[in-house]
């Protein structure tokens, strides 16, 4: 029997293209181990205006949304491996290093996505640090403890309620295509109605329904 840790849905973190998808070969880092727990965060700006009231509490008046953020810690472990710790971590480095992004300007780091499961995060990584927790002999390190912030400054909506069965309003999700998967079996499995692969169709851009490869994401709107 296959180890059941094995079995489970790995989460991951790629580039983003405009559409909020992965571009073909686009940079991806698999996280070794799933996080713990994670935390979506989100603040607004309010002002009091300098005019006098007379009730116990300040006038308030809005001033600006803030961006939703999102916080994980993640652990890699290259121990008993022979290699360093950094050739896994650097990859998440290189998602905050400036470039030339496709169809823009100026040079800025790439969109990137996070994605365990239902939750699918488009955000910039905005913070992040490492500290490393085990070396080899040689003072190679060989475990980091990861902290990264994510920012995103567009209001996707597409994260579940914590209690899944509980709503509040419609949920985008994402999906990662195994080798059996065709667009009406997955309609199927989402939908409960195959002929909804249209759906799933369009808001991908996907031209042919047997173009979709295994490992490639694919976002299942809300209907």
């Amino acid at each position: 029997m296959a180890d059941a840790a094995s079995q489970l849905k790995k989460a991951s973190i790629f580039e983003v293209d405009a559409s909020r998808r992965k571009p073909a070969g686009g940079a991806e880092v698999a996280c070794m181990f799933n996080p713990f727990e994670y935390t979506v965060s989100k603040s607004n700006t309010f002002s009091e205006p300098h005019a006098a009231n007379t009730t116990n509490a300040p006038a308030a008046e809005f001033s600006k949304a803030g961006a939703q953020t999102l916080k994980l810690n993640l652990l890699f472990d290259t121990y008993g491996a022979n290699k360093d710790v950094r050739d896994e971590t650097n990859k998440l480095w290189d998602f905050m290093s400036v470039k030339t992004q496709p169809g823009k300007k100026k040079k800025s780091p790439p969109a990137v996505a996070f994605c365990w499961g239902s939750f699918y995060f488009v955000s910039y990584i905005t913070q992040m640090s490492q500290k490393f927790t085990l070396f080899d002999k040689g003072g190679v390190p060989v475990r980091a403890l990861v902290d990264v912030t994510f920012t995103q400054y567009v209001d996707e909506k597409d994260y579940p309620p914590t209690n899944p069965t509980s709503g509040s309003g419609a949920i985008n999700r994402a999906w990662q295509v195994s080798g059996a998967d065709r667009l009406d079996n997955i309609a199927a499995e989402v939908y409960g109605d195959a002929n909804k692969w249209r759906l799933i169709a369009r808001y991908n851009n996907i031209v042919d329904p047997l173009e979709i490869q295994p490992g490639q994401y694919l976002v299942i709107p809300a209907e």
